[in-house]
């Protein structure tokens, strides 16, 4: 009878030390003739691209500390590598990696979907915006100041779109002349506060209607096909009668005679004009099978860089913020791609960037 037992364990980590030399000869003719050192050699001592991809690794990939980051590779290899020395490298891997980042973007200029979020972010003690703009295959991220239609056009992704942008329905993105579609996950979560409030019938039925809806959609993708004219414009109706009931429980507050300004209203009058005003992007889901029915792919880009913040505290530089922006927009998209982040970092220091895929 024969018995195994199998340990799997890493093997001690060492580091490499590569020594080049040049040698200087002299011919017959008298002529010297001097060898090169490899291209990229060019200090006395020097640390590899290796080492220097596995720093900004888990400093931007896997978010850690600079000073946290310094202490896990002198434990793994043994080499002494300080703080400031992790921040240059950051520094280096965004040069890097700038012209890809610009390609990202520009590749989702082009995308026919694209879904949009923004979030604050705390930089050099201040409020800045973070703001992403994402796909199923890319994600960019940019900082600015402001969280406006300023840092929008600054950035220069989402004007002058002509497909489709999913996002929350806040105010600035519906200035942009694009196709709009409504992430449906914020709308239920006000649909199920306004039923709290209220204890009205509607805001049920409404949630029903939104993921029963989005429960036949996924089935229809699921068999290639399309919903008819007729199956739309059934869903129409029923969308149309939730909203009258709703509408008739919560009229407008009609502003006294000589009154100023504009009259407070109610949260549910307020939700069921939003839901009146933007049917078409509340129901994009249903007339589009390429359209999702939530913002979750944006959302979800927000994650790591608020993941950061809540280890670090904030960003102490907009430069520190801004390499953050290039190099994570990097990492993201070629992860979604099919690549390692690592393996991202040492292509960009070895001077050969991988480039996303259109």
């Amino acid at each position: 009878m024969c018995r195994r037992r199998q340990v799997f364990d890493v093997p001690a980590t060492a580091c490499d030390v590569i020594e080049h030399r040049t040698l200087e000869l002299v011919c017959q003719c008298g002529q010297s003739h001097v060898s090169t050192f490899p291209a990229g050699v060019t200090e006395a001592v020097q640390y590899g691209p290796n080492l220097r991809a596995l720093g900004v690794h888990l400093t931007q990939g896997q978010l850690l500390p600079f000073a946290r980051a310094a202490q896990l590779i002198q434990d793994l290899y043994g080499v002494a590598v300080s703080p400031g020395t992790l921040v240059s490298w950051v520094g280096e891997a965004r040069s890097a990696l700038d012209s890809t980042a610009a390609l990202i973007a520009d590749q989702l200029r082009k995308a026919a979907l694209l879904h949009a979020d923004e979030s604050g972010l705390r930089v050099a003690s201040k409020l800045h915006w973070l703001h992403i703009a994402a796909s199923e295959t890319h994600t960019w991220y940019g900082v600015h100041a402001r969280r406006g239609m300023e840092a929008i056009e600054a950035h220069d992704i989402l004007p002058n779109r002509l497909g489709v942008l999913v996002h929350d329905c806040w105010a600035p993105y519906w200035q942009l002349d694009c196709i709009h579609a409504l992430c449906n996950a914020h709308l239920l979560r006000e649909l199920v506060y306004v039923k709290e409030l209220t204890g009205h019938v509607w805001p049920q039925r409404m949630m029903d209607f939104l993921l029963n809806a989005n429960d036949i959609c996924e089935a229809v993708r699921q068999n290639q096909s399309a919903l008819s004219i007729a199956d739309i414009a059934a869903f129409d109706t029923l969308y149309n009668a939730i909203l009258c009931e709703g509408e008739r429980l919560n009229p407008e507050v009609v502003k006294p005679a000589g009154k100023r300004g504009r009259c407070k209203q109610s949260i549910a009058f307020n939700l069921l004009r939003r839901l009146r005003q933007h049917a078409d992007a509340v129901l994009l889901f249903i007339r589009d099978p390429a359209v999702p029915f939530t913002n979750n792919l944006g959302e979800r880009a927000v994650r790591m860089p608020k993941v950061k913040q809540k280890i670090s505290g904030c960003f102490r530089t907009l430069d520190g913020a801004e390499n953050f922006c290039v190099i994570r927009s990097c990492l993201d998209t070629l992860r979604k791609q099919g690549h390692g982040m690592l393996d991202v970092l040492q292509r960009a220091f070895a001077g050969d960037p991988i480039q996303p895929a259109a």
